[in-house]
């Protein structure tokens, strides 16, 4: 891969910061959620967001739709949802005595599915054409949805009842399974003192055709050989850890993550990097980004789930063990 073009002179990524700077004056602590939102958002990837009630995630996905100026709809996930209720249906007029499809409500730029574990089997493989096309398919008619689009997912994972584990395949099609935690007393005091008068209400920064810009510039982020190469042996540390140093880890990992995760890796990275500043992508990006992208991938054995094994800390692990390049890069090549 070659190095990039510079960025067009209408792309300025100082908005970018801008935008965060706008979400976090609504949103109280949560820093590395808020910037995996953006970040997501610039790789065209879409976020789970794991973490018990009452800890932001909806009303950030909702500041983030409102600062970048896109459509927002949210569907609370329930176990009698059916799919029509998400992509729409065919809907019989009586008066015009014809069918006509009535779009359902993820025809907008942000979706957010709200406790999406809640859902059945049904649901979730007809949110899996939404995420993975980015279309929906009604009587053999192909709709495309609005660009850019992504979907925000909340679930509550220490709740066990009325759920439905979300399957391999679409934890697969999400980017980022980022852990939201409590936050801490002092962002507790932060929250008492703004939230109990009236709230802050985000201001619009970006519109969707500037986002769409920045988008493409995330996409033209340079990525050196080296770098490729480091993104790489992470991957196939997760698929064969014996030969990278971690014989231990061949008795914890069932499955190695996807080859969506080296793509997420460098997209993810790359926006990450535009994000910072640079048209050009480097180890510590890759490394910021790893856990995120590779935890909810990797697929543990029996006896590792039963001893309660945190996949992300296996990530740590290889990200420990997999040296990263030295690159040293010259900007006028």
């Amino acid at each position: 891969m070659t190095v990039a073009e510079e960025l067009p002179s209408e792309i300025d990524p100082a908005v970018l910061r801008k935008s965060l700077d706008e979400v976090r004056r609504v949103i109280v602590g949560q820093e590395h959620m808020v910037e995996r939102l953006v970040v997501a958002l610039l790789a065209r990837g879409h976020c789970l967001l794991e973490g018990v009630p009452g800890v932001a995630k909806t009303l950030a996905a909702g500041t983030l739709a409102a600062v970048t100026g896109g459509t927002f709809a949210r569907i609370q996930f329930t176990p009698d949802l059916v799919p029509s209720d998400i992509v729409g249906t065919r809907v019989f007029h009586p008066s015009s005595e014809r069918f006509d499809v009535e779009l359902g409500p993820v025809f907008v730029n942000f979706l957010l599915a709200d406790e999406i574990n809640r859902a059945p089997a049904k649901v979730q493989s007809a949110l899996l054409e939404v995420m993975a096309e980015r279309q929906v398919t009604l009587a053999g008619v192909t709709h495309p949805l609005p660009r850019p689009f992504i979907v925000l997912a909340t679930q509550n994972p220490i709740e066990s009842e009325g759920v439905y584990p979300l399957p391999e395949v679409q934890r697969d099609r999400f980017l980022f399974r980022v852990r939201v935690p409590h936050p801490s007393a002092h962002e507790e005091l932060e929250i008492l003192h703004r939230m109990s008068v009236t709230p802050p209400v985000a201001e619009r920064v970006l519109d969707p055709g500037t986002l769409a810009g920045l988008q493409d510039a995330a996409e033209r982020v340079s990525v050196h050989q080296l770098v490729a190469d480091y993104v790489v042996r992470l991957v196939m540390a997760t698929r064969s850890p014996a030969e990278y140093g971690l014989p231990d880890l061949a008795d914890t990992i069932e499955i190695g993550v996807s080859p969506r995760a080296t793509l997420g890796l460098v997209a993810a990275g790359r926006a990450l990097a535009l994000l910072r500043g640079r048209d050009y992508l480097l180890p510590d990006d890759v490394r910021d980004v790893a856990v995120d992208v590779m935890g909810h991938r990797l697929m543990l054995t029996f006896d590792a789930l039963a001893d309660g094994v945190d996949p992300e800390e296996i990530v740590r692990q290889i990200l420990h063990a997999v040296p990263p390049p030295l690159v040293v890069w010259n900007q006028n090549r």
